[in-house]
């Protein structure tokens, strides 16, 4: 496979401006590129360190026309872009990843549909359109199950428990009329991910396995590598390769996976972008998930992926914020941690606004540190 280089010098495209873009257009920067990010919102993340913000809705395909024109090559931040957009961006300038591949990944039906077909392990599913299909499926699959939107669920949001003796026709209702998935519950001992990079030149090199510990659904720290047997992390790093070639993907993506009791792994999500458990590569491995994501779209060789130190990442949350402004001084106090704040101004309760990097010479020592600083805050 052959592809034009996009060398510095070059403008990119970004459809998203949130913070994942933000370290996207501050990689790419550094790399020399000049980036144009696009977003509904005013004063965005990735809009104060980008050349140009572009205030305009996602559907809004004149905008993201007018865009396209101005760049030389287009990527996302998030996957919930209307394939109507990405098509008109295709016709104009190269958009990495494409429209086929955000529109099996946006859509849980079409993505567990996309991986079962391809041999990849996910746990049981069935497609919900009535409450009847409801019934049939808990019959089927039995319960404990998880009953998912079939769309535009992220951080919990769309899901629901089903446990024995609850109300179907009330859970069916909470779908409120959207397509969903029931999935049968996995009863997993540790939730790991991997981030991989395939390049236009169909190069594809994956990051070390990620450990991720879950808070009210939304990722609470990350530990690098995972404290998982060697074998394991060789076949998850292997399956995220491979759907990243299956699904002809050009940039970066995040495969989470559910551990097993006895060592299997199955597939729960893809995410066709950079991803917050691989937030620690920015200061703890030779290059970054953001940088790659450069290479990748831009056809360059990419990096070096190696972990240079165990590292842990915390996030931090809106819900920091709730006595008032957290105490930077205190955190900063501890030399080896690493701030990253995001650049929003209105810190809500469970809102993603900047995240934690120390490096040590253990996970565990890496995990207990980043656990302070972030204590400290609020002290």
């Amino acid at each position: 496979m052959s592809a034009a280089v996009i060398r510095p010098g070059a403008t990119l495209g970004l459809l998203g401006g949130g913070q994942l873009g933000r370290m996207f257009a501050l990689e790419a920067r550094r790399l020399g590129y000049r980036v144009h990010a696009l977003d509904p919102g005013h004063d965005c993340p990735a809009g104060q360190v980008a050349d140009l913000e572009i205030r305009a809705s996602y559907d809004d395909v004149y905008a993201a026309e007018m865009m396209a024109r101005n760049v030389d090559v287009m990527t996302v931040e998030f996957e919930n872009i209307s394939a109507e957009t990405l098509e008109a961006v295709a016709k104009i300038c190269p958009m990495r990843p494409g429209a086929s591949v955000l529109h099996t990944v946006q859509h849980r039906m079409r993505e567990k549909r996309f991986l079962s077909d391809n041999g990849f392990p996910v746990t049981p599913f069935r497609e919900i359109n009535t409450a009847v299909d409801l019934k049939a499926a808990v019959a089927d699959l039995g319960l404990p199950a998880i009953l998912k939107t079939a769309s535009f669920g992220y951080d919990g949001k769309g899901q629901q428990k089903l446990t024995p003796g609850i109300d179907l026709d009330a859970a069916f209702g909470a779908l409120q009329g959207q397509q969903g998935i029931l999935e049968a519950f996995a009863p997993f001992e540790l939730e790991v991910s991997v981030v991989a990079a395939r390049s236009a030149t169909g190069e594809t090199i994956a990051f070390e396995v990620a450990e991720n510990d879950h808070v009210n659904h939304i990722l609470d720290t990350t530990v690098l590598p995972a404290r998982i047997p060697t074998d394991i992390a060789r076949e998850a790093r292997r399956m995220a390769e491979a759907i990243a070639v299956a699904l002809g993907m050009v940039g970066v993506l995040c495969v989470e996976f559910f551990l097993l009791p006895g060592g299997k792994l199955l597939v729960n999500e893809v995410a066709p972008r950079p991803h917050n458990s691989g937030h620690a590569t920015l200061d703890a491995c030779v290059t970054s998930q953001f940088e790659q994501q450069v290479r990748a779209v831009c056809g360059l060789p990419l990096g070096d992926p190696a972990l240079l130190r165990p590292a842990a990442m915390a996030q931090l949350l809106g819900d920091l914020w709730e006595n008032g402004e957290p105490a930077w001084e205190r955190l900063l106090a501890f030399p080896d941690v690493k701030l990253h704040l995001y650049g929003k101004v209105d810190p809500r309760r469970g809102r993603k606004m900047g995240h934690l990097t120390v490096m040590g010479d253990t996970p565990e020592a890496a995990l207990q540190r980043v656990r302070e600083a972030r204590s400290a805050l609020t002290a």
